[in-house]
């Protein structure tokens, strides 16, 4: 009885199991079956070796979106190309490389300076050579430069100074301006004052010629002939030298160097130094004949912007030679240390 009691559940669930094979038996999978490929020609075969690929034109196949990564590249015989067999000259591999100082071929010397005044003709193109020439580098462009403005503190009195410069014109030929002097703080009497006034003209890359005319109104009203130069030494040195030729035949000289050396982008350093010449003896100037002085100074600035640069820095004044004499005659002390605040700035 007890295995009967079993059993009837046993039999019970192997009935829809049983069922339910016969039904799978009695499907028809041909209708679950995969579409066979076609294409515009019609079916494909499914076995691709009874193909016949001689008879397809390939022209009139629309080849869709190919996935080249399903694709067996290991498969290609690469080793069928002969690659000897291509021309390369075509490209151009076969002209020799110039070397780096060859000169340059006849051919690249030869024909007219101006070769679209043959086509337009030289009346048409002259405006536009100067407009040209104008844009790269012959436009007319000015500054006015204040290189120094500054206060002297000494124990003896202090004092002001200025030093300013200005130019107008071209990169060969400009019109330059010059001004400088000293006197007694607080601001009154001005020991010395002279206005430049020159012609400017470039004599290579870093240097210009300077010839013009330069007036004193201090101490006395004295005008010279002015022959100079001005530009970049070797080293970065700015230099700025010029004779003077007065109206009473008196022959002077003067020699000013400056180096910019930056510390940062805006806190820059400045060496700078001064000769005064004298070819005879000056007694209404107090100038002997020589080396009259010589003027160096050790300036600190800092570029709040490019154009405002305010400064500190110390110098030192020597008078020589006769000059020397003069001054110690005059109870003057001929040599003397000073301390400087200015401001240097463009525009």
């Amino acid at each position: 009885m007890m295995r009967a009691a079993l059993a009837l559940p046993l039999l019970a669930l192997a009935s829809p199991l049983a069922a339910q094979e016969h039904d799978h038996a009695g499907m028809d999978h041909s209708a679950h079956a995969p579409a066979p490929l076609q294409d515009e020609h019609g079916p494909v075969p499914a076995d691709h070796g009874e193909m016949d690929h001689g008879e397809t034109d390939h022209s009139t196949m629309h080849h869709g979106p190919h996935n080249h990564g399903d694709m067996d590249h290991s498969t290609m015989d690469h080793g069928e190309m002969d690659h000897g067999e291509m021309d390369h000259s075509a490209m151009g591999h076969d002209m020799p490389a110039p070397a780096a100082n060859a000169e340059p071929p006849a051919r690249a010397l030869q024909g007219p300076d101006h070769a679209a005044d043959a086509i337009w003709g030289a009346a048409a193109m002259e405006p536009a050579r100067r407009q040209l020439a104008r844009g790269h580098g012959d436009m007319q462009t000015g500054m006015i430069m204040v290189e120094r403005l500054e206060t002297r503190l000494d124990d003896a009195g202090d004092a002001f100074l200025w030093d300013v410069q200005g130019f107008w014109g071209g990169d060969i030929d400009r019109f330059v301006l010059k001004s400088e002097g000293e006197g007694e703080l607080p601001i009154g009497h001005v020991e010395d004052a002279e206005v430049q006034a020159l012609w400017s003209h470039a004599i290579g890359p870093y240097f210009d010629l300077q010839a013009g005319a330069r007036l004193d109104v201090e101490p006395e009203t004295r005008s010279h002939l002015v022959l100079g130069l001005q530009g970049l030494a070797p080293y970065m040195w700015h230099v700025d030298a010029a004779a003077f030729l007065s109206d009473r035949g008196d022959l002077t000289a003067r020699i000013e160097a400056e180096y910019d050396q930056k510390i940062t982008q805006r806190l820059i350093l400045q060496p700078r130094v001064e000769l005064a010449l004298s070819a005879q003896d000056i007694p209404e100037r107090e100038t002997g004949s020589g080396l009259t002085k010589v003027e160096a100074g050790l300036r600190l600035r800092y570029e709040i912007l490019r154009e405002v640069a305010p400064y500190i820095g110390v110098g030192w004044e020597q008078k020589l030679g006769e000059t020397r004499r003069i001054a110690r005659g005059n109870g003057e002390d001929p040599s003397r240390f000073v301390l400087l605040l200015g401001m240097r700035s463009w525009f």
